[in-house]
């Protein structure tokens, strides 16, 4: 990913390097390492050069990559890498209703494939005014039902004006567990990291009622880059994939 050589200046050099490891993924690493060795100097070459690329893929799951997000205070970011799947109106969470997040939403459904970045972000700048984990299913998280039957965990950032954003992560086939790195009454800002899910999963955004979805279904967003929607703008998109 790109890196700000100088982000105090409007016209900044960048240059291109690898992504890091999350620290919560380098002791898989570690251990597809250790039986790496263990299997190439032991058992097989053949078996040892098959678990490299397992080392590789997890090293890769688990990528954490420089992003450059948007700044400016009605701009709603994406909190996950992924396919767009789902556009709908919805009712809220029952689990965020007596924290405002009543009456009609657009949520737009991300669905993170086992090789897409798994770190989730901020999708606005505020405080964490709540977080609550559902223990559920773990059913395909690309159907609907997901949103009600599996495992999830619903976030709530407010801002200062008020203005609330609800979203949620949500385990699916292979994922069981789901990771917040943040707690009630912390203050992030948009973009910055604050969970992560393993192997596959989900993240719904719960747009305000007079918002509308600036992506559309089939395209792929960027956690931290991608812009969901613009607060109190109610201007659908057209599209056509090819």
């Amino acid at each position: 990913m790109p890196e700000i050589a100088n982000p105090d200046s409007q016209l900044t050099a960048v240059k291109w390097r690898f992504p890091s490891v999350h620290p919560e993924g380098r002791k898989f690493v570690l251990i597809a390492g250790a039986l790496t060795l263990i299997t190439y100097s032991a058992l097989s070459h053949f078996l040892g050069w098959l678990l490299v690329g397992l080392t590789i893929w997890i090293a890769t799951f688990f990528r954490d990559p420089i992003r450059t997000t948007p700044q400016h205070p009605s701009l709603v970011i994406a909190p996950a890498d992924g396919l767009v799947t789902m556009i709908v109106q919805v009712s809220g969470p029952p689990e965020l209703a007596l924290e405002g997040m009543s009456g009609s939403f657009t949520r737009v459904s991300i669905f993170m494939s086992v090789f897409d970045v798994h770190i989730n972000r901020s999708p606005i700048a505020g405080r964490i005014r709540r977080l609550a984990y559902v223990p559920g299913k773990f059913v395909n998280a690309d159907l609907d039902k997901a949103s009600e039957d599996n495992e999830r965990q619903h976030f709530l950032v407010e801002r200062d004006d008020g203005v609330r954003i609800g979203f949620t992560q949500i385990a699916g086939l292979v994922a069981r567990r789901i990771m917040a790195f943040v707690k009630e009454g912390d203050t992030v800002a948009a973009g910055e990291r604050v969970g992560l899910i393993r192997f596959g999963s989900r993240v719904d955004v719960y747009l305000p009622e007079g918002t509308s979805s600036q992506v559309l279904l089939g395209q792929r967003t960027i956690a931290g880059e991608t812009v969901l929607g613009t607060l109190g703008r109610d201007v659908p998109l057209t599209g056509a994939s090819r």
